[in-house]
């Protein structure tokens, strides 16, 4: 167990385990990725996410 909030992919719910004690899903962290300045992927992130919409 990591101490870091976790959310399941199918029921939205938030534990800490990794893996869902209502469902027994798979959890991904809750929190978005961090943010950096110098990010090398940053630009190609938000071609890609222009194509999208």
């Amino acid at each position: 167990m990591s101490g870091h909030i976790r959310r399941c992919e199918k029921d939205k719910t938030y534990t800490l385990m990794s893996q869902c004690p209502a469902c027994g899903g798979v959890t991904r962290t809750a929190h978005p990725a961090r943010f950096s300045p110098e990010d090398r992927f940053g630009e190609f992130r938000r071609r890609v996410k222009e194509w999208k919409t």
